[in-house]
């Protein structure tokens, strides 16, 4: 199924929460909406479902609108952040619930083999007789899951579904929702506030604030490329500092901060001389100590936070004027001890000049 969202507008009162809203998602996507709390996420899910309707607008579906359809006319299926399992029916009973309503009752031996099938999908055949209360956080999760896609939707929502399992179980699970999504084949719409399960699942991302989208792209693009410091700042860790161009020569741009002069390889974008920016850089693309046979984008600072990970340690330094720069070090040899002074280098290819907006 294809979804267009054609200027989608929802409000609540005197709040707006989703601010003409504009999506063109692909046939067998996996589509992730993502953005801090409050920015219309789960609300365009739910104008997407049928369960809220927008106030001015398009919803197409195939190029259909279905603006006026109710959500049991819809062909979707939804994984809420709560599962929403009947506590009574078994994990069999509670994935035969959707096959068993009005304009979609089927007999009972193809019901009972449509369960089955997609019980063995989602790897939960060995407890199809057990109540929900007996099962783990995981466990409920895949029964949703299963619910969501025995009625063969043509496309599957799901809301924040991972939010409520521990660290270990959530990587576990975003592996298997990918996973059954791909085999299947289905259309999937995502949303969470979590980036990195955007990242590390996503076919595409849309990036939302305050009911409007920031940017849409690959989770690739939208790490490596941000179009303004908002995204920078919320999908993956970054160092923002503002700074005054200075000249440029071709992809080379020199550019005056606070910490020294920075010197950035630009791919792409046109660039006046003092013109105020915001620099983006990763802290990937902070060395320390700095390679010896680099001379440019080499300061120093004060290590104020030495933070062990096991595969890598951050460091936190405070320069003269008051900025943090944050670095990362994958299997140092030597851990190095707060107060002391470092050395780093920022990677001049792996810096984002961003509006200073």
């Amino acid at each position: 199924m294809n979804i267009t969202l054609e200027a989608v507008t929802k409000r609540f009162g005197t709040i707006t929460a989703v601010d003409t809203v504009s999506l063109a998602i692909g046939n067998g996507e996996l589509f992730f909406m993502v953005g801090p709390s409050g920015c219309g996420k789960t609300t365009i899910l739910r104008i997407m479902a049928g369960f809220c309707a927008p106030d001015s607008g398009q919803v197409l579906f195939d190029g259909t609108r279905i603006n006026e359809r109710p959500p049991h006319a819809r062909n979707t299926g939804m994984v809420f952040q709560n599962y929403a399992l009947w506590p009574h029916l078994t994990v069999a009973g509670n994935v035969a619930f959707g096959l068993t309503v009005p304009g979609r009752n089927l007999p009972g031996k193809e019901r009972r083999e449509r369960v089955q099938r997609m019980l063995q999908a989602v790897r939960m055949e060995e407890f199809a007789e057990r109540k929900p209360n007996q099962l783990s956080g995981g466990q409920q999760q895949r029964v949703a899951l299963a619910r969501a896609l025995v009625i063969e939707p043509a496309c599957l929502l799901l809301d924040e579904p991972l939010s409520n399992l521990d660290a270990q179980l959530r990587l576990e699970m975003r592996v298997e929702i990918r996973r059954l999504v791909k085999r299947i084949g289905i259309t999937a719409v995502y949303v969470t506030h979590d980036q990195e399960e955007a990242l590390s699942m996503a076919d595409r991302c849309a990036i939302l604030r305050n009911g409007c989208v920031e940017q849409i792209g690959t989770p690739q693009d939208i790490y490596q490329r941000p179009v303004n410091r908002f995204v920078a700042d919320f999908i993956g860790g970054t160092n923002l500092v503002r700074g005054v161009i200075r000249s440029t020569d071709q992809h080379d741009v020199r550019i005056e901060t606070p910490i020294g002069e920075w010197r950035v390889n630009a791919s792409s974008g046109t660039f006046q001389t003092g013109q105020s920016v915001v620099l983006s850089a990763r802290q990937e693309a902070v060395r320390v100590p700095p390679p010896p046979d680099q001379t440019t984008n080499v300061f120093s600072g004060t290590l104020t936070e030495t933070l062990f990970f096991g595969d890598h340690v951050e460091y936190r330094l405070a320069m003269p004027d008051g900025t943090e720069i944050k670095a990362l070090s994958y299997a140092p040899t030597r851990m190095k001890p707060p107060s002391a002074e470092a050395g780093f280098w920022i990677d001049p290819s792996n810096v984002a000049i961003l509006p200073d907006t």
